[in-house]
């Protein structure tokens, strides 16, 4: 499969803190690809600097390349038209908006766009239509409902940051099946988690501790050496090996 994304030795910097040492990452086109790592990796700081959100628009070095263009510098709107779009581990509110203009907003160049389709795929039916996409929507109905207009949208890449943050009363099956109906209908998903059953829905997955790149390959791989070193990791927990 020829590469959608490519994350060359990136680095980041903030406030003289090293946040992200030298990222090596390949995306496929077409796959679902999972980056798995504890809480504090680096993880979601990557996903903002290949979105260019919390203004992160470029890296202190390297370079990140989606469809062959250089991202560093761009604005959100100008990755957005290059079929780039995030579902945010923290659902935004729109005041005013109804679920269903949500919806055709997001789908507005779908020219296949079935809103009901869309919420039923993650678990909401038709009375949602008219509910309004604001504090009235629980945490875990909105993250629903966000990840309802990536579906409406079909970018070509989607990065979901902790798809299944604030639904824990969905089965991991039904996420799982959401993701793999994204990829069906030509979307790839970049997948940040911290749950290896999550990662084990990805066709490859990449491994990140402390900012860097551990290891990348099949997600039962990834997930027993994500199992096996962050249980007892000298970088996130120092006094399990005697550090202070």
């Amino acid at each position: 499969m020829n590469p959608l994304l490519t994350v060359n030795n990136v680095k980041l910097t903030i406030e003289n803190k090293p946040i992200l040492k030298g990222v090596n990452l390949v995306v496929r086109k077409g796959e679902i690809h999972a980056i798995l790592g504890p809480n504090g990796a680096g993880k979601s700081t990557l996903a903002s600097l290949i979105m260019g959100i919390n203004d992160l628009k470029e890296p202190t070095e390297g370079e990140i390349i989606f469809k062959g263009k250089i991202l560093n510098g761009l604005e959100i709107y100008e990755r957005a038209r290059l079929g780039l779009t995030l579902a945010w581990q923290d659902p935004a509110r729109f005041e005013g908006i109804t679920v269903e203009e949500y919806l055709k907003i997001s789908g507005k160049d779908n020219p296949e766009l079935d809103v009901v389709e869309c919420l039923e795929l993650v678990g909401l039916d038709c009375s949602y239509l008219g509910r309004f996409v604001d504090e009235t929507l629980s945490g875990g109905e909105r993250k629903r409902v966000e990840l309802a207009s990536i579906l409406a949208m079909r970018p070509e890449l989607a990065i979901l940051d902790e798809p299944d943050s604030g639904i824990d009363f969905v089965s991991m099956e039904d996420i799982a099946n959401m993701i793999k109906t994204m990829r069906e209908r030509g979307t790839t998903v970049l997948m940040i988690t911290h749950r290896e059953e999550i990662a084990e829905v990805a066709d490859r997955a990449t491994l990140m501790c402390d900012g860097k790149v551990v290891q990348t390959g099949s997600p039962k791989e990834v997930g027993e050496k994500f199992k096996t070193m962050c249980v007892k990791c000298e970088v996130r927990n120092p006094e399990l090996v005697g550090g202070e």
